[in-house]
């Protein structure tokens, strides 16, 4: 009991640290209206993205688990692959604003955009193909992309195709949510509710773990710091570091855009925003929130809806 209080008081002073630098500096910022990126490459990216020939059935594709027309995810619990078949136990990260993440996937696997874009296409439970030689087969067979190939690389191998996937994603970031605007001086851009819950989401230290551009992202963190998170199935970083320290532990995710991409957690357990909110509480706070304190969280976080401005 001792250990266990005298953790849960470390935590507190850690959040509360944290909190006061991230005040200081101003740790969540408006993000940009656009990043750079070579547009002839990204065209390229976003055809291979949308491209169901590039999997072992003909039809999935990036956009299958990861839709722009939903905010880059699928909203299901856990994505399908090839044949109908779950791809992972993993409820779909979206890849809207995902150029801002630190690492990418929850458990951190990949190192960027480009890292996390070559694995599905040989994943047997996600588009299936047999090894890299085949993708390169597929796109060398199709005259377009060979003739883009040419042009843009000189050549097709999987750095190359992962690149373009890379340069395409660059394009899907939400600027402008109310949020972003009221954090650039507008007033009026969000309601009392969402200014009230802008205020509980700082004093009751969930920014501590949710900053940056992205609102998220930007490091690790336990999932059940002050209750045990009762799906135990997937340890997360532990499954790729074997340290036992790291077990439970993901990467934080954006909040960015959170309203339309339920359902939540990396397991896809919680259906609602509220229920997502309080439950966070619960596990990391040690807490139960009163319902006008969630009410006014759900309010801020329905503010961080961004404008998705297709490109091309």
């Amino acid at each position: 009991m001792i250990k266990r209080a005298l953790f849960m008081t470390l935590v507190v002073f850690n959040i509360c640290n944290a909190q006061t630098e991230i005040n200081q500096n101003q740790m969540i910022t408006p993000i940009p209206d656009s990043i750079p990126y070579n547009k002839e490459k990204a065209m390229l990216g976003k055809q291979l993205y949308m491209d169901t020939t590039l999997s072992a059935d003909g039809k999935v594709s990036c956009n299958t688990c990861h839709d722009t027309k939903t905010f880059g995810m699928d909203n299901q619990v856990f994505s399908t692959g090839i044949n109908g078949v779950m791809d992972t136990p993993f409820n779909s990260p979206t890849t809207f604003n995902a150029a801002f993440n630190f690492v990418q996937f929850w458990n951190g696997r990949a190192k960027d955009l480009a890292d996390q874009a070559r694995s599905p296409f040989t994943n047997p439970q996600e588009m299936g193909l047999n090894d890299e030689a085949e993708v390169i087969k597929i796109i060398e067979q199709n005259p377009d992309y060979k003739a883009k190939f040419n042009k843009i690389y000189g050549e097709i191998n999987m750095d190359n195709i992962t690149d373009a996937i890379a340069e395409f994603e660059k394009t899907l970031i939400t600027p402008n949510a109310p949020f972003d605007r009221y954090q650039k001086g507008d007033e009026n851009a969000i309601s009392e509710a969402a200014k009230r819950g802008w205020n509980a989401f700082k004093t009751n230290g969930c920014v501590a773990c949710h900053q940056g551009q992205n609102i998220g992202g930007t490091m690790y963190q336990k999932i059940g710091i002050f209750e045990p998170y009762p799906n135990q199935e997937n340890l997360g970083r532990y499954e790729i570091t074997k340290v036992e320290s790291d077990k439970m532990v993901f990467k934080v995710p954006s909040l960015r855009n959170v309203a339309k991409t339920a359902p939540y957690y990396h397991d896809g357990s919680i259906p609602t925003l509220d229920a997502c909110v309080q439950f966070m509480a619960y596990y990391q706070l040690g807490k139960f929130l009163d319902q006008q304190t969630v009410e006014d969280i759900v309010a801020f976080l329905e503010s961080l809806t961004g404008e998705y401005n297709e490109q091309f």
